[in-house]
């Protein structure tokens, strides 16, 4: 967490989740560096947009960099964020994939063939200093997600990390550093208003931001004021239908971790299941089973499957909206309340009998908290699935392939998965619906996004007329 304290003092305290004792300091920026960070960004865009094969090595040597840095990055990520440090190795390993991903993207000229006597070509241009914002569950992995694309487009990123996980961002920042020419990346660290000043600021081009509808709507309108392009990954409330034919105790390990892995906080997990009535009970009793045995603590620890949620607000979220539910009537399987002693740990949560208009159902919990709801009528389950604000994703899970696709299809996300859940591929687009966000991230529609077309049209020679 963020230890409050006058911000006259130009730094703040960062916690570990698991223990609440110290970590370290960061500096708390302000406009003057925003300012500044944003002109270095303009000074260093035409050298870095000039060379493209100068580009990809650069990247090619970042990601290597990333990687050999692993045992650096990785436990102070886990100590400024909770979770497992197996986790964050495989967070700083995607990292490094992602950079050499992008780092073997160009864009793609090509002619306009409309049968007219001229000559047109699209061809792609950088747009500018870009500013990323990043949320606090995978600081690296999304951080990378923005500044990959961006920087391989040719464009230059201002990157501000949560005040929450600010630690692992400035050492991979440090890493980046000796494969980037200076200033191509640049990261600033602080609370509000730095993010509002950075969105704001007349010399960005593009916003890019993952964190909550509500932040998100904030840095919409300030980048409106200089018509910066955004894009939006917010938040997610994702449904798992079960089939009648489900093999329960085949796919509970995976519906299990597709809900719970970096302790329910992401935003494409599981964050509702619902089970045939015939086989509701089975349902909830596997799912409680796991979240009974799985070992809950730091992320340090060998033996830790599940680490703390990363701050205090959010372990009041996820609180309140478990009573919420058990006053209106749920029964919580197993867990449902705060585990004692330091750290923000809660309970692994298997809510029953939960009243489908609860928060819990209807809201993004972003924790260890898995409400399972009954249906009688397939369609029922389908309405319930598409019926809450958001549209990230969604999954159905089923013996009969075929039927299961059919059923994923009417589901109104931006992404189905059949019997598996929050799996993604590097060249996939990622996108949303509704509260779930704006543009698209991912794959070479990532790299497009950070890039204008610019279209050129010429006389083809036979049409010209006489010299003037």
């Amino acid at each position: 967490m963020v230890k409050e304290s006058a911000r006259g003092g130009g730094r703040f305290t960062v916690v570990d989740p698991a223990t609440g004792e110290a970590v370290a300091d960061a500096p708390d920026q302000g406009p003057r560096e925003v300012d500044a960070a944003v002109a270095r960004a303009h000074a260093a865009w035409p050298g870095w947009r000039a060379d493209p094969a100068a580009r990809s090595a650069a990247l090619h040597a970042a990601a290597d960099a990333v990687t050999a840095a692993g045992d650096a990055l990785a436990p102070l990520l886990t100590r400024e964020q909770g979770k497992p440090l197996a986790e964050s190795y495989a967070e700083v390993a995607r990292t490094a994939a992602r950079l050499r991903y992008f780092a073997d993207l160009a864009p793609e000229s090509r002619r306009i063939e409309d049968g007219r006597p001229v000559r047109g070509e699209i061809h792609w241009r950088p747009l500018g200093p870009v500013a990323a914002i990043v949320p606090w569950n995978f600081p690296l992995q999304l951080a990378s997600a923005k500044f990959a694309p961006a920087l391989a487009a040719g464009n230059t990123v201002v990157l501000k990390p949560s005040p929450f996980t600010p630690l692992a961002t400035r050492l991979l920042a440090s890493v980046l550093a000796a494969a980037l020419p200076e200033d191509v990346l640049t990261v600033v660290t602080g609370r509000e208003p730095l993010g509002a000043r950075l969105v704001a600021h007349p010399g960005i081009r593009h916003v890019t931001f993952t964190g909550s509808p509500a932040t998100g709507r904030a840095v919409a309108a300030g980048a409106a004021a200089s018509l910066a392009r955004v894009t939006l990954e917010l938040g997610g409330n994702d449904a798992a239908i079960l089939l009648e034919d489900i093999d329960v105790e085949r796919i509970a390990d995976r519906l299990f971790w597709a809900a719970f892995r970096n302790c329910g906080q992401i935003c494409m997990a599981v964050k509702r299941v619902y089970a045939p009535a015939g086989r509701y009970s089975e349902v909830v009793e596997a799912l409680a089973a796991r979240a009974k045995d799985v070992v809950v603590g730091p992320g340090l620890d060998p033996a830790t499957r599940l680490g703390p949620l990363n701050n205090a607000p959010q372990l009041r979220r996820v609180e309140r909206y478990t009573a919420q539910a058990l006053a209106a009537g749920a029964r919580a399987a197993t867990g449902g309340h705060r585990l004692p002693g330091p750290g923000h740990f809660f309970a692994p949560t298997i809510l029953a009998d939960v009243p489908p208009d609860t928060p819990v159902v209807t809201e993004e919990q972003f924790g260890p908290v898995l409400p399972v709801l009954p249906y009688d009528r397939l369609d029922d389950a389908v309405e319930a699935a598409n019926g809450t604000a958001y549209g990230l994703g969604g999954s159905v899970w089923g013996s009969d392939l075929d039927r299961a696709e059919a059923v994923a299809g009417r589901l109104e996300c931006g992404t189905a998965w059949i019997n598996h859940h929050a799996e993604l591929s590097l060249a996939q687009p990622f996108a949303g619906l509704g509260n779930s966000g704006v543009g698209i991230a991912g794959g070479p529609w990532a790299f497009y996004g950070n890039l204008q077309p610019f279209v050129v049209h010429r006389p083809q020679p036979h049409a010209e007329g006489p010299a003037a």
